[in-house]
């Protein structure tokens, strides 16, 4: 049998940052006070200690557990989202599947 390493996403590692942080969902807390608080759960317990706590909290009370990772994920997602693409520049001619940036390579490429 062999063993397998799971390697969390970062979105993982800060929605169980958030389920195992003091906020709760009636705080409704800002994105400030969930990025400090996903940072002092990373620091307190780190991202494998965060992931044991989760796990402990799913098996002592699974029915409770679920919407809080509920939470925590739409949270997380929201709050560390990546921000959104600038539009391209008009001038600028768009092929489904390349970045605008590799548009500009190709046309000095051409030329």
């Amino acid at each position: 049998m062999q063993l397998t390493m799971y390697h969390p996403s970062a979105s993982a590692v800060w929605a169980e940052a958030l389920f195992v942080s003091v906020l709760q969902r009636s705080d409704r807390p800002s994105p400030g006070q969930v990025r400090k608080a996903v940072a002092a759960a990373v620091c307190a317990y780190g991202g494998r200690g965060c992931a044991e706590l989760v796990a402990q909290e799913f098996g002592d009370h699974p029915e409770t557990a679920v919407e809080r990772m509920r939470w925590a994920r739409a949270v997380a997602g929201e709050v560390f989202s990546p921000p959104p693409l600038r539009p391209a520049q008009d001038n600028a001619r768009r092929r489904p599947g390349l970045p605008v940036a590799d548009l500009r390579i190709l046309e000095l490429v051409r030329t």
